[in-house]
C-alpha cells in the first residue's frame, strides 16, 4: 500500500510499534530450556492485550501465533515442544493486524555459546538489513535494496535465500511488489514516497536454497546449513525510511 492521509500513518504506525514491541518481547525471553511454543504465547498474548492479531493465523490460518525458526529451518517454523539450546540460532518473526492494517518485522538471535560462523552469519545478516535500508529511497529502483544486501552478503561469505524476498504490505500481510534481496535487473521499478514494503534479507552459511517440510509451513534449508534474517516494515521516503515496527 502507500500512505495517502494522516489516518493511513497513524493506523501503520500504532500496529508497526505493537510489532515491534512483541518481537522485542519474545527475543528478551529467549533462553535455554524455553520452548518454542511457550516463546508463542508470550508473544501472542501480548498482542491479545494490544488488540491486535496474529497475521499469520488471519490470513492463512497458520498453526501459531508467531514463527519462530531455529538454526537450518529459514522461516515459517511451527511453534512447538522443542526446547532452544545453548549454541542455537533462534529467529522470531511477528506479523500481526490491527483496524485492517498490518505490519511484519522480525530478527534473530544466538543463544550462547556460538560458534564464530554462527556470530559472522548474524552480524553479516544484520549489516545487509542495515544497507538494504539505506538503500530504500523514493526514486530508487527496488533491485538497489537486493543489490546493496546480496554485496554485503557475498563480502561476508554468505548466500542469499532467493526464494524468500520482502514484500509489500500495509492493508494485506503479502501485497505487491516483491522486494528481493539480491539483485534481480528485472525488478527496476522505482520506489514511491510513502510506499509501504518490508526489507528482509536472509541470509546462509550454505547454497541458499531452501525445501518445504511435510506440514506445509516449515522453510529448511536443503543442506541443514544455518540460517538467519533480520526484517523491519518501512515507509520508504525520499532520505531514509521511516521504519514503523523499530522500538528503542
Amino acid at each position: 500500500m502507500t500512505v495517502n492521509n494522516e489516518k493511513d500513518l497513524m493506523a501503520l504506525l500504532e500496529i508497526g510499534r505493537i510489532c515491534g514491541l512483541t518481537l522485542k518481547l519474545m527475543l528478551d525471553h529467549v533462553e535455554p530450556g524455553i520452548t518454542t511454543l511457550e516463546l508463542d504465547q508470550i508473544g501472542e498474548e501480548f498482542l491479545n492485550k494490544q488488540g491486535a492479531k496474529s497475521a499469520p493465523r488471519v490470513t492463512y490460518n497458520y498453526p501459531g501465533g508467531t514463527c519462530i525458526s531455529i538454526n537450518n529451518v529459514a522461516a515459517h517454523g511451527i511453534p512447538g515442544d522443542y526446547k532452544i539450546q545453548p549454541g542455537d540460532l533462534v529467529n522470531v518473526d511477528v506479523s500481526a493486524e490491527k483496524n485492517g492494517y498490518f505490519a511484519d518485522c522480525a530478527a534473530s538471535m544466538g543463544v550462547e555459546p556460538l560458534t564464530d560462523q554462527a556470530r559472522k552469519l548474524l552480524e553479516t545478516t544484520k549489516a545487509a538489513h542495515e544497507a538494504g535500508l539505506r538503500a530504500a529511497k523514493a526514486g530508487a529502483p527496488i533491485n538497489a535494496i537486493g543489490r546493496a544486501m546480496e554485496d554485503i552478503a557475498r563480502k561476508g561469505g554468505f548466500s542469499v535465500i532467493k526464494e524468500l524476498p520482502g514484500h509489500g504490505v500495509g492493508k494485506g500481510l503479502h501485497e505487491p511488489p516483491s522486494i528481493p534481496g539480491y539483485f534481480d535487473r528485472r525488478f527496476g521499478q522505482k520506489l514511491r514516497e510513502g510506499q509501504v514494503i518490508t526489507i528482509e534479507p536472509f541470509l546462509s552459511t550454505g547454497i541458499g536454497h531452501i525445501k518445504e517440510e511435510s506440514d506445509g509451513w516449515t522453510l529448511r534449508t536443503v543442506d541443514n546449513k544455518l540460517a538467519a534474517q533480520f526484517e523491519h516494515t518501512i515507509i520508504v521516503t525520499r532520505d531514509q525510511p521511516l521504519m514503523i515496527t523499530k522500538v528503542d
